[in-house]
């Protein structure tokens, strides 16, 4: 029997695994591994898009959200175990999968060693090289800098580089619900964790055995995972595409939700679409145009934030004396809350406070930047 909804719990390897399972019954499935140290939430913005023409399951790895830490020391082929079970436990053959950073390690794992349960393959702000010794050194000063200073300090430099610069003011909600994610894992699964991706194998010289359907998308400001390390993969990977998402960086399935969600759609309808099925070519289509308009009108939002961003910078670097004036401009930015502000709306503050600066440049020529 299936269980449907969210925070679903079932035993794995001896441990319990907390998951979402949504969509259709006989629907392809698809399954979502979350990147490190989050949960199976991160994938929410996702799941809403493809539920209605999938299954899909989301978990939480082992020692995170909802999901026991169990007894063994952690490491990526333990993890990869964990995705099994998991799927033996729902009676599922075959699947695509879908990992984002450690979601994305694992992934390559399980294609890697155990091919014939998975059909297609997404790869999100990732890579396939194991950790150099500097980054195992680092990984080892971290866990000594949490068991000593707590997480709050880890999560805020964490934070740092997994956003890019113009997300700490248009995307300050997102921020707030990830460090959430990190303040609530537990220190020795931050740490187990922490081990196990320092002595995590490279999976880059077996790219070329992987035969199945393959999307690798990386944020342009990934300074984790770079876009060279995702050109890289693509190379070596025989047909596989790569998107490279715009305003974003590590988190890029977060920051530009709707350019990402606009090529994962697009994969996943190609690898389900039955060329005998006129219906779900028809649908297919009307889905990608959809996903087309929404995605234009997302980057003309990120582009404008951008604009919006640099101009409020310079204003707080170089004529402080106006930054007063910033919270009472008569249209604020917008956020995920306030569904009626508009793209005109954000044009019109971009302009009034270029008109502010303009008009100040104009009055007072002295001042220079």
């Amino acid at each position: 029997m299936r269980y449907t909804g969210t925070d679903i719990e079932t035993t794995v390897n001896q441990f319990s695994i907390s998951y979402s399972d949504e969509g259709p019954d006989h629907a392809p499935v698809i399954i979502l591994i979350h990147g490190f140290p989050f949960n199976k939430s991160m994938w929410n913005k996702q799941m809403e898009v493809l539920i209605e023409s999938n299954r899909v399951i989301a978990y939480d790895i082992r020692g995170h959200g909802n999901s026991d830490a169990g007894t063994e020391d952690f490491s990526i082929e333990l993890f990869v175990s964990d995705l099994l079970g998991l799927m033996d436990a729902l009676k599922i053959k075959t699947a695509m999968l879908c990992g984002l950073s450690m979601g994305g390690y694992i992934a390559l794992n399980a294609v890697q060693n155990f091919p014939k349960r998975f059909n297609a393959l997404i790869l999100c702000d990732t890579n396939c090289a194991a950790d150099t010794p500097e980054a195992k050194e680092k990984r080892m000063l971290t866990i000594e800098s949490i068991e000593k200073y707590g997480v709050e300090p880890y999560a805020n430099e964490m934070l740092k580089n997994l956003f890019a610069p113009e997300s700490f003011v248009t995307n300050k909600e997102k921020i707030t619900v990830l460090k959430e994610m990190i303040m609530e894992t537990k220190v020795q699964s931050l740490s187990k964790t922490l081990i196990a991706l320092s002595k995590r194998k490279e999976t880059c010289s077996s790219l070329h055995k992987i035969s199945i359907p393959v999307l690798i998308m990386v944020g342009r400001e990934d300074k984790i995972t770079t876009p060279v390390a995702a050109q890289l993969m693509q190379k070596n990977i025989k047909g596989s595409i790569l998107n490279i998402i715009e305003h974003a960086s590590h988190l890029s399935n977060i920051e530009n939700s709707y350019e990402f969600n606009d090529q994962l759609l697009k994969f996943v309808s190609s690898v389900n679409q039955q060329p005998d099925q006129q219906t779900g070519r028809d649908r297919l289509v009307s889905e990608v145009y959809h996903s087309r308009k929404i995605s234009q009108y997302e980057k003309s939002v990120k582009d404008l934030n951008t604009k919006i961003l640099k101009i409020t910078m310079t204003i707080k670097d170089h004529y402080p004396e106006l930054s007063k004036y910033l919270d009472e401009m008569p249209v604020t930015v917008p956020s995920e809350k306030d569904p009626e502000v508009t793209l005109n709306l954000l044009k019109e503050y971009y302009e009034s406070l270029h008109s502010m600066l303009n008009k100040y440049k104009v009055d007072y020529p002295e001042i220079q930047e």
